[in-house]
């Protein structure tokens, strides 16, 4: 499983374009901040993307990307330095870097300040399982008719720890549930905060189409989980500025998360 698809996956709604690279407001001591984004996972090289902000009219996906940083990286005894390849993207090619339980920070300077963020690796979910492998879906005729539980994942979370659920159709072609056709740009890949649980249901509206899935749960930091509560609750001209970030003296993200995958069919 390539793991940084489900990485982007999660920003495919905007998570990161839609919010750092357009979050540049006139006359703000924020325009000059920037933006970080980061995602480490254990047994993978690094990579770092660093990027200006850019205005609200810009439709340019990303800013323009800051290039010549000395992006440090440190786990309490080693540090290293990264690389920068393509412009604006830094990276650290020996997998056995991120370690589960260990501590990383960023830091670089960019115009005369330190720009500092920090993360921890989780450890990698544990005796994660779905009650059924495939599952018929039941059609609900009336909007106001209860939705079935379908089916159920479950994983150890004695102690309560963020995790997000990704649900990826990989199927070549769509079938919508309805019947109906796949609206243009509609993404095939949407997340799903468990809220701290050790399980998570679904029904018979959970899912958009019919067809196999990759279920992949990552276990994630809070500010992970800062940020997808900052998107669900919409973004815009007026609230820019509050979007959370745990860089200091920049913004965007700088996160670290583990997973474990399965697969799940749902046919009709």
């Amino acid at each position: 499983m390539e793991i940084r698809r489900y990485f982007w996956g999660l920003c495919l709604a905007g998570l990161l374009c839609a919010i750092w690279a357009g979050c540049k407001k006139d006359n703000t001591t924020s325009a000059s901040l920037p933006v970080v984004e980061a995602y480490l996972y254990a047994g993978h090289p690094i990579k770092v993307k660093l990027y200006q902000q850019k205005s609200l009219t810009d439709t340019a996906k990303y800013g323009a990307a800051i290039t010549g940083q000395q992006l440090l990286i440190s786990d309490g005894s080693q540090q290293i330095q990264l690389t920068e390849s393509p412009k604006g993207t830094y990276t650290y090619i020996d997998s056995s870097y991120l370690v589960a339980g260990r501590t990383y920070t960023l830091t670089f300077n960019y115009q005369s300040r330190q720009v500092s963020a920090k993360t921890v690796m989780p450890f990698k979910p544990t005796n994660f399982a779905t009650q059924h492998d495939s599952v018929h879906y039941t059609h609900v005729n009336t909007p106001s008719a209860t939705a079935d539980t379908l089916n159920k994942f479950i994983w150890d979370n004695a102690d309560s720890l963020n995790h997000v659920l990704v649900f990826d159709n990989i199927d070549d072609s769509f079938f919508p549930l309805d019947g109906g056709f796949v609206p243009n740009g509609v993404s095939n890949i949407f997340s799903v905060n468990t809220e701290r649980k050790p399980v998570y249901y679904i029904v018979n509206k959970s899912f958009p189409y019919y067809g196999h899935y990759q279920v992949v749960l990552l276990r994630v930091n809070q500010e992970y989980i800062d940020l997808l509560k900052s998107n669900a609750l919409g973004s815009n001209s007026q609230n820019l500025l509050n979007i959370p970030t745990n860089v200091i003296n920049g913004l965007g993200i700088f996160t670290a998360m583990q997973s474990d995958t399965l697969k799940f069919y749902l046919y009709e």
